[in-house]
């Protein structure tokens, strides 16, 4: 079964774009937010003082513009680990309406802290996320 981490955020004037909607790169940064806060909750400090995730691609697919005051559900779990990568999804959600705001597809390398050079995710970690 998979373990979703979810969080809820208020959209602020500072989130806003030229149009008055959610500005895409505020939403991008969101989806790196959670999944550092959901691997930092999760991890025990030996693991994460050894290792760190870095970017391969964003996939983001927008359904929905959020506006200033709405409130987002952000629900991000592990689609898929393989080798050094880990496939995470994010979705967003207005709560008033349960309507999807955007769904990312994100490919994370984890590599070790000390060499830089990627690393195979061990059981242990892909437990975590079980």
């Amino acid at each position: 079964m998979i373990k979703a981490f979810i969080k809820k955020i208020k959209v602020q004037e500072d989130d806003l774009d030229d149009l008055n909607h959610v500005n895409n790169v505020r939403y991008l940064q969101w989806i790196q937010d959670i999944a550092k806060e959901h691997w930092k909750e999760k991890a025990p400090k030996a693991i994460f003082e050894t290792s760190i995730w870095v970017v391969k691609s964003h996939f983001i697919e927008y359904k929905k513009a959020a506006f200033l005051h709405d409130v987002i559900e952000v629900k991000t779990y592990i689609e898929k680990t393989k080798g050094a990568l880990s496939i995470r999804i994010v979705e967003m959600s207005d709560t008033q309406t349960n309507d999807l705001i955007l769904k990312s597809k994100t490919e994370w390398v984890l590599i070790d802290a000390t060499s830089q050079r990627p690393i195979r995710i061990s059981k242990d970690i892909v437990a975590i996320f079980e």
